[in-house]
């Protein structure tokens, strides 16, 4: 089992940056992919970044050149560097890692972005 905590979200400027955190506990051992979704109001959820245990990375178009996922297997935790916010950057971000056998995702944080 792992257990995700997620922080680092909140109401921010058009333009604006943040700074999401993830720390995972548990049968950390197993983590060989960690990632961040988002689900905005009345759309599906969406992959926006995801970190291999390489460091591998891979972006969703919309946020290429603005967001940055890193981790620090030392921690357990992955984060996401998000500038130039935009308003339609607006959502709800799930943390998530995958193991051997199964996935975890996290309780989610709400990032609002308006003036």
């Amino acid at each position: 089992q792992v257990q995700l905590v997620e922080s680092g979200g909140g109401l921010v400027q058009p333009g604006g940056s943040l700074r999401l955190s993830c720390a995972a506990s548990g049968s950390t051992f197993s983590i060989y992919a960690m990632a961040w979704y988002r689900q905005a109001p009345g759309k599906q959820r969406e992959l926006v970044a995801v970190v291999t245990g390489g460091g591998s990375t891979n972006y969703a178009d919309s946020v290429k050149g603005r967001f940055a996922i890193s981790r620090d297997n030392a921690k357990n935790t992955v984060y996401l560097q998000m500038n130039s916010l935009k308003p339609e950057d607006t959502a709800v971000y799930y943390c998530w890692v995958r193991t051997a056998p199964a996935e975890y995702w996290g309780q989610g944080t709400q990032v609002t972005v308006s003036s």
